[in-house]
Order: C-alpha cells, then sequence, then structure tokens
C-alpha cells in the first residue's frame, strides 16, 4: 500500500512537473510566434510594392518601334602608288572596290516612318537599310544629320508603324528605371534595365568643336549596335538614344550614355522643318569652375559656369554679360556646369530669347539675350531658301598657273574656307583641290556651282582631287 501510494505521488509530481514545463516552453513559444508574424505585414507590403515596377509593358511597346539600321558603303583602298602593294594586289585603277558595312539601331518616332539614329551609325553610307521588328526590310533615305549631338534622322516609305512618344527628360530623376533597347552584336530587340546614374554628363566623345554633351548616364547595359536605340522609362516614353558607353575594351562595363530626349526632340524638329538643325550660340567663352579657380580668381561660388571672354558682336556681350561673370540661370533653370549650359542653349533657335542669370560681384544679376547663329543671324536658314552648293558649306578659289605647276595638275578650284556643311562632314579639309564633281572638270568657282545647283534634294555627289601634299582623294555623298 505504501508503495502503491508511493509511486502515486511520484506521478502526480512529474504531472505537475510536465504541465509547468509545457506552460514555460511550448506556450511560450506559441506567443513568441505570434510576435514574429506581425512585423512580417509590412515587409510583404514592401516587397509588393517593388514587384509593381513591371518592364514587360514597356518593354513590348518598345521593341516594335526600335528597328535595325544596317549600312554599307564600297570603298577602293589607299589612292597612293605603292610598289611593293601593286605586286600583289594590283594597282589602284584596276583593284576592285570592296564593301565595308556597319550597323546599329534606330527609334521610329512618327507613324509614317521618321527614324531617329546616331550620326556615326550613318556617317558615310552609301546604302542605309532598316529592318523592322516583324522583319521587314526598306532602304532608308537620310533627311538630316547632326555632328554636334552626334543625331541623324531618316525616313522609310511606309504607314501605320508603331511609334515611340518624347518624355520630358528635364523630369528624369536619379535612381529611376529604365531599359535600353537596341541591337547589340546583331542581337535584334535585346531589353536591358538599369538606373539612371547620372544627369548632364560631359565625356567629350563626340568630334566636334560645337558637340553639346550634356548625356543621361544609366548602368542598363548597352554594347556596340545598341547605338541610336531607344532608352526607355517603365511607362514605354523616350527618355533618350543610347549613344556611347565607357569602356577600355569596346564592352560594357558598366555605364552607357543617351542624348536627352529634349535635345533629341528639338534636333529633330528643325531638321523636318527646316531641312538641317538651326544653332544658337550665347557668344561666350566658358568653363567650369575648379577649386583653383575660386582661389585665383577669388570667386564665391563653385557651382556655375565661369565667363572667360565675350566675343565680339556676340549676343552676350551685346545683352551686358561681362567677362568674369557666372551663369547660373537659363530661363530660370540652374546652371551648375558647362554641359548644363550647353544643353540648355543648344535647345533654343536663332531669333530666340533667353533670361541668364549671372553671378556679379556676389549678386545675382538678369540679362535678356537674343540668341544668333554662327553667321550672328537672328532668322533660321532654310534649305529650300540656299542654293545647293551653299549646303557644301565652302568657298572656293580658282588656282592661278604656278599652284597648278606646284601640284602637277591643269585644271581645279581650292577649298579655300570651311564651315559647318557637307564638304567637312564629309572630310574635306582646307586647301584640298577639287578637279573633277560627278566627272565633269572644274575650273572656277562658277562651275562648281553650276554643276551643284542643278542636283535635286537625294542626288549624289563624287568629289575628287587632291590634298595639299599631293595625295590623291575622293568623298561621295547625297545632296
Amino acid at each position: 500500500m505504501k508503495n502503491t501510494l508511493k509511486f502515486l505521488g511520484i506521478a502526480i509530481l512529474g504531472g505537475i512537473i510536465s504541465l509547468t514545463l509545457f506552460k514555460m516552453f511550448f506556450e511560450q513559444e506559441k506567443n513568441i510566434t505570434i510576435v514574429n508574424e506581425n512585423p512580417a505585414i509590412p515587409a510583404l507590403r514592401t516587397g509588393l510594392a517593388a514587384a509593381a515596377v513591371d518592364f514587360t509593358e514597356a518593354a513590348e511597346m518598345t521593341v516594335n518601334a526600335v528597328v535595325h539600321v544596317k549600312t554599307s558603303m564600297q570603298t577602293t583602298g589607299p589612292q597612293y602608288s605603292n610598289p611593293l602593294e601593286e605586286l600583289f594586289f594590283g594597282s589602284p585603277r584596276n583593284r576592285a572596290p570592296r564593301t565595308v558595312t556597319g550597323s546599329g539601331s534606330g527609334v521610329i518616332i512618327t507613324e509614317n516612318g521618321y527614324i531617329i539614329t546616331n550620326n556615326h551609325v550613318i556617317d558615310k553610307a552609301q546604302k542605309i537599310l532598316v529592318t523592322l521588328n516583324d522583319n521587314r526590310e526598306y532602304e532608308a533615305e537620310v533627311i538630316g544629320t547632326d555632328r554636334a549631338t552626334d543625331i541623324a534622322l531618316l525616313k522609310i516609305k511606309e504607314k501605320g508603324l508603331p511609334f515611340l512618344s518624347f518624355f520630358n527628360s528635364d523630369e528624369v530623376r536619379l535612381g529611376e528605371w529604365v531599359l535600353a533597347v537596341g541591337n547589340p552584336y546583331n542581337l535584334t530587340s535585346t531589353v536591358t534595365a538599369g538606373i539612371v546614374s547620372a544627369k548632364g554628363r560631359n565625356i567629350n566623345i563626340i568630334p566636334d568643336q560645337t558637340a553639346i554633351e550634356s548625356f543621361i548616364q544609366t548602368d542598363a547595359a548597352v554594347n556596340p549596335g545598341n547605338s541610336g536605340g531607344a532608352l526607355v522609362n517603365v511607362n514605354g516614353d523616350l527618355v533618350g538614344i543610347n549613344t556611347a558607353i565607357s569602356s577600355q575594351s569596346g564592352s560594357f562595363v558598366g555605364y552607357s550614355f543617351a542624348v536627352p530626349s529634349n535635345i533629341v526632340k528639338k534636333v529633330v524638329e528643325d531638321m523636318m522643318e527646316f531641312g538641317l538643325v538651326q544653332r544658337a550660340y550665347l557668344g561666350v567663352n566658358i568653363s567650369d569652375i575648379s577649386t583653383q579657380m575660386m582661389d585665383e580668381l577669388d570667386l564665391p561660388q563653385k557651382n556655375g559656369v565661369y565667363v572667360s571672354g565675350i566675343l565680339d558682336n556676340g549676343a552676350a556681350g551685346d545683352a551686358g554679360i561681362k567677362r568674369g561673370d557666372i551663369i547660373v540661370k537659363v530661363n530660370n533653370r540652374e546652371v551648375k556646369r558647362t554641359s548644363e549650359l550647353q544643353e540648355a542653349i543648344g535647345r533654343q533657335r536663332p531669333g530666340d530669347k533667353v533670361t541668364v542669370g549671372v553671378i556679379r560681384k556676389g549678386k545675382l544679376q538678369e540679362f535678356e539675350v537674343q540668341l544668333r547663329n554662327k553667321q550672328g543671324e537672328l532668322t533660321p536658314i532654310v534649305t529650300d531658301k540656299i542654293e545647293g552648293v551653299a549646303l557644301l558649306g565652302a568657298t572656293f578659289k580658282e588656282l592661278d598657273a604656278a599652284t597648278k605647276k606646284k601640284m602637277g595638275v591643269t585644271n581645279g578650284v581650292s577649298v579655300s574656307s570651311l564651315i559647318d556643311g557637307k564638304l567637312k562632314r564629309a572630310g574635306v579639309t582646307e586647301g584640298f583641290v577639287i578637279l573633277k564633281i560627278n566627272n565633269q572638270r572644274v575650273n572656277t568657282p562658277d562651275e562648281v556651282s553650276k554643276i551643284v545647283n542643278g542636283l535635286s534634294p537625294g542626288d549624289g555627289l563624287l568629289i575628287q582631287g587632291i590634298h595639299a601634299n599631293g595625295k590623291s582623294d575622293y568623298f561621295a555623298f547625297g545632296m
């Protein structure tokens, strides 16, 4: 009996201990689990918000409006005499021409076939083929080119095409998601994603004295073949034209650069309306402000653009802007560096008035400036009102007898000066002697004018001649 009571007491005690341990551990564990679940609810909502950034609609919309641009040109190689080379390949006259091809991307911006690409994609091309996303192929016409922004405008004969709408690139924000769409390495309809890393970036890549570089920098992967393709936001709106990468290898290593849509829009509108870009000039020499300049010139601030010189009869000088001023605003838009000032002025046309804010002696002053073109004129130049020879952008001089004897020629005219025009873009330099135009010998500037002015838009022009060093050369392009 005692043993029975003993075992019963032990059992009861064990039950009490077990119940106590259950209360201490298992029920407490249950409470801890409930407490841990509550914070997970906001985390789940945050995840859903991130997932709401959906690229599919923008990607599908964009690939149908981005085209593959293929170029070709024929070249006969060097025109100088090389006995060793002629031994193996024959003389230049008898050598068969070879075809050089290239490729890039383009963006349809109207339903009737206007297409934007980079100037460097189609530069010097004799034939341009455009392939749509559905594999339809067209030969494209060059409407206009602009070396200063590296933008070109093409046209194909088709209607009802999908196209992209321009977005105000001023409203693009750092950290915003963007998509790059193009044809890298001939891989058509390639889409990559990234964020906007910087704005107003100048990387000194456009080889033109009047270059406007104020790129949108992104980390979306861009490779050779992407040039001329679209940079779009998550709504599928065009925010830029992909133009360059920062790389020593030639392939993407983390950063790419696009011409902002506001610059692109202005350039193509000029080409459509006037036939060429209406470039406005402020008439100043400018530089970014360094820490050393602040110390040496006792400048009050680093943000802004330093006016290091005023051009004679320039728009800024006539408006009252002086050397030593610091430009900080254009039309109430803040300007911190030269690239931003160039972009702000680059959107304007000759004759436009802008309000320029400068810091002078520590105080903000504003000046109304009426911009001019390079020739100092206020009115736009329209190509159909200009004789064809003016589009060449050159003046010519008849050769005298001594020069003919020295160069070993019996005819020709010399290119005495050049401005931005078709000859300069083709690579002609001052001093080049033109012997033939479209296989017709020329002896005077009037003969040049007669031949060129007799051409129609779209006609080809073949210029043959000789450089000052005696090397023969030729240049071919369309009017």
